[in-house]
């Protein structure tokens, strides 16, 4: 079963387009202090709605600013893409973030991958797209390299980076997250969530890997209390808002942290 006496935490991802990069700046200083627990942005070079060549900022540079520029909350992208870079590049990269942001001694990076999906990055930045099923492959190597990297680092990370892997796909994506993954992320609707946590389950004791530590992560984006009290109840403890700029709506994240807080009983 997935961990279900952590409390319930809020995300809320800043999509890196549409926005000068001080409207960046000022929106991660307002979020920690109207306490989010975690902010992301995401792993493109091209925005992903509105004006295809409208403005956009790269996801690992961004993040090394909020590690220096944050004090409490955690941080990462929704998601990696692993094809982007070497796998111990990307250790090496996640290790530095980790103790720039360690603030108090202990990092607040979060490791968040995924295979990788947007064709255009891929073409215009010259990295062979390959298939769905290639990606996959790719991102299992490539994790097992950054595990071992992490374990060869000086200084080693401050502590045990946390991994969250994307996805839904039951025969390699899943396995992934029983053998690697710390936090699942996923979209998928309530009524779905007993089904993929079993397949979890069932990798989990093929891989030799304990579950019940794992944290389950879904979307709020258009999405009302009465879906997210369901993903509640079927485990989700993290849940991630997209915010959408450069008129961000402080308001409804507002409306969402008093959700959360109510569930955690504050």
């Amino acid at each position: 079963m997935p961990l279900l006496d952590t409390p319930v935490r809020l995300g809320v991802q800043l999509q890196p387009q549409h926005a000068p990069y001080p409207a960046f700046r000022d929106a991660v200083l307002r979020l920690e202090e109207m306490g989010v627990d975690i902010l992301f942005n995401w792993d493109h070079f091209f925005p992903l709605s509105g004006d295809p060549d409208g403005l956009h900022f790269e996801s690992w540079t961004m993040l090394a600013a909020w590690a220096e520029q944050t004090e409490r909350v955690e941080f990462g992208a929704l998601v990696n893409c692993n094809s982007y870079r070497n796998p111990d590049l990307q250790a090496d990269m996640a290790r530095t973030i980790d103790h720039i942001s360690a603030k108090d001694g202990t990092g607040r990076f979060i490791f968040a991958t995924g295979s990788g999906w947007f064709a255009r990055d891929y073409e215009e930045y010259g990295y062979e797209f390959g298939t769905a099923g290639s990606r996959l492959d790719d991102l299992a190597e490539g994790l097992a390299r950054i595990e071992a990297r992490w374990a060869k680092l000086n200084p080693a990370p401050t502590r045990d980076i946390p991994v969250m892997i994307g996805g839904k796909g039951e025969q390699k994506t899943l396995r992934l997250v029983a053998r690697h993954a710390d936090i699942w992320h996923s979209f998928v609707r309530p009524e779905e969530l007993p089904h993929k946590i079993e397949v979890i389950e069932r990798w989990a004791e093929r891989e030799q890997r304990p579950s019940d530590g794992l944290v389950i992560s879904n979307e709020l984006d258009r999405r009302g209390e009465d879906v997210a009290d369901r993903l509640y109840d079927g485990g989700v403890r993290l849940f991630t808002l997209a915010f959408h700029g450069p008129d961000w709506d402080y308001d409804l994240v507002r409306s969402w942290l008093r959700w959360r807080d109510a569930k955690n009983g504050a």
